[in-house]
């Protein structure tokens, strides 16, 4: 009995002893100081209020769990590549890019593939999946699947009907003393006259390299046949090729009526326009003694974490955050931007945007953006000598051929 009683003293004796170990080693783990985090953020200008909300927001959720200094840098998305590969160390830890870009950010190490991948493939539309992939290899995640481009027209000179056509809507603007407007200095716009001829141009095999067909001289559509159809459109007095800048200042200043754009510009074009503010896909063009649906470039925005990042970790939850359901909802409200999470793709605020549905109208006609460098600068030229009307009177075939040939090159 005595050797049971002292037995069971024994243990009691070193539970006590083993329980105020546990609460030396917890009161230890408590005056830890947190882990520091230091994070820098880059996005567009305009992303800016949004961004820094985010962040507090990311901050407050995870509170306590590090000592977190997160900084948001202006960045423009079109440059972050070249900018990020100019010295990857150095670079942002999470950064918004255009979904052309991840093949070469892929292709250069600054990317690693997502981890969770199939939780985020859940989640997001499969255009934008797509578009945030290599080899089926998901490296980035999806945060808009708005970066097209449809037309936008003012109801109080242009009606639905004449809407449908690019003849119908410079017939209103020239009667209204007023312009239809596109960039022509822009090859992304461009492509528009192009995209649904028959005629093709894309990247090749090496996925830096094109293939381009725009100077075809059999068929049912030549490249020769959209030349002359630019030309006549330029010498439209109701059209002009002007930057999207200038489409807005154009906007406000009621010298344009119609013009194609993005919905980046919905806002500032619904404050002008109000009640009378149209959204539709791009309208047909006349060509070879037909109608063509004009076309467009389509894709969408990324956040991408930097593998080269001192708190991956931390980076990957942040750019989780930024993308998750509840703030594309609320990049949709202060922005306008057309949302890649499927829940709130489908929302009834969504439905109602006439921007957006535009877009998806529009995306039956669109082609996801994949051409290389060589792209951009010939096309460029070829349109905006179209534009100015052809003035030196060079072939249009020597020229078609040029473009071509520069598209293609090596």
């Amino acid at each position: 009995m005595r050797k049971r009683i002292c037995g069971l003293l024994l243990g009691i004796l070193c539970i006590a002893a083993f329980t105020g170990c546990n609460k030396e080693e917890a009161a230890v783990m408590e005056d830890e100081e947190p882990e520091k985090v230091e994070l820098v953020v880059w996005g567009a200008e305009e992303d800016k209020e949004l961004m820094n909300r985010l962040i507090e927001s990311f901050q407050a959720y995870y509170q306590g769990e590090a000592d977190f200094e997160i900084s948001f840098e202006v960045q423009g998305e079109s440059q972050c590549k070249d900018v990020l590969l100019g010295g990857l160390e150095e670079g942002a830890d999470v950064f918004t890019f255009a979904d052309d870009q991840l093949n070469a950010l892929a292709a250069a190490g600054a990317l690693d593939p997502i981890e969770n991948a199939d939780a985020i493939r859940d989640r997001n539309l499969s255009s934008t999946v797509e578009a945030a992939s290599v080899n089926n290899q998901l490296y980035a995640y999806p945060l808009t699947a708005d970066n097209g481009y449809f037309l936008y027209y003012n109801k109080q000179y242009i009606t639905d009907e004449q809407a449908k056509t690019l003849d119908g809507i410079l017939e209103a603007a020239t009667s209204n003393d007023k312009l239809f407007v596109m960039d022509w200095s822009s090859a992304w716009y461009v492509y528009s006259f192009f995209g649904n001829t028959g005629l093709e141009v894309g990247l090749n095999d090496d996925g830096i390299t094109n293939y381009c067909t725009w100077n075809q001289t059999d068929g049912e559509i030549r490249g020769v046949d959209v030349a002359q159809a630019m030309l006549r459109i330029a010498e439209n007095p109701g059209f002009a090729s002007c930057t999207d800048e200038e489409f807005l200042e154009g906007v406000k200043d009621e010298t344009v009526i119609a013009g194609v754009s993005g919905v980046w510009n919905s806002v500032a074009v619904q404050e002008v326009w109000g009640a009378n503010t149209g959204a539709a896909k791009l309208p047909t063009y006349s060509c070879n003694g037909g109608q063509v649906q004009m076309a467009s470039f389509s894709g969408c925005k990324l956040i991408g974490v930097n593998a080269y990042s001192a708190y991956p970790e931390w980076a990957s939850r942040l750019a989780e955050w930024i993308t998750n359901e509840e703030n594309q909802q609320l990049r949709f409200e202060m922005r306008g931007q057309g949302p890649s999470n499927i829940a709130v793709a489908d929302s009834e605020a969504i439905r109602q945007s006439a921007a957006i549905a535009a877009l998806i109208e529009q995306s039956e006609f669109s082609q996801l953006q994949r051409v290389g460098g060589k792209f951009w600068d010939p096309v460029t030229k070829f349109a905006q000598n179209m534009a100015a009307g052809n003035p030196a009177g060079q072939d249009l075939q020597e020229q078609l051929d040029e473009m071509a040939e520069g598209i293609s090159a090596r």
